[in-house]
């Protein structure tokens, strides 16, 4: 399924939406196309890559912390190792699971496969690796902007 990035009347990234609700968006005039696909259309409409609301949305719930995925560690961390800053396809917990660890923002980490497989059941310290940087919880807001 495609998606379109959406944009606030103020130019402040909300999210994504599908395809389809942007050419409804742009069939009610709530939206307005800010970059499109080539010469494409949609009858008056250029084929949307980006659409901006035509008012202001107040997203106060844009700076709550994000929902916990694992995706979202993976785009929070850029799919970087955390470790080694290799490509990252796999998600670490700092604590492991088997110690009690949780599946929280604070508590995991996006990691390459070989360096989540080295440090296996232990601790960072206990396996002698260095978090290159702290495991925080984002808000919407910032996992949109990286997304």
């Amino acid at each position: 399924m495609t998606h379109v990035i959406l944009l606030n009347a103020s130019y402040e990234a909300l999210g994504t939406v599908t395809f389809q609700h942007a050419v409804r968006m742009l069939f009610r005039q709530v939206a307005t196309v800010e970059e499109a696909h080539g010469d494409r259309m949609i009858g008056p409409h250029p084929w949307p890559r980006v659409i901006r609301l035509v008012r202001y949305v107040a997203a106060k719930w844009m700076y709550r912390t994000a929902g916990y995925t694992r995706r979202g560690v993976l785009v929070r961390d850029r799919h970087r190792c955390a470790y080694c800053g290799g490509r990252a396809t796999t998600v670490d917990h700092v604590l492991p699971a088997s110690r009690g660890g949780g599946w929280t923002w604070e508590n995991t980490v996006a990691a390459c496969s070989r360096c989540n497989s080295r440090k296996a059941d232990r601790t960072p310290v206990e396996a002698g690796m260095r978090l290159r940087s702290a495991p925080y919880a984002p808000t919407r807001a910032q996992l949109a902007a990286l997304m």
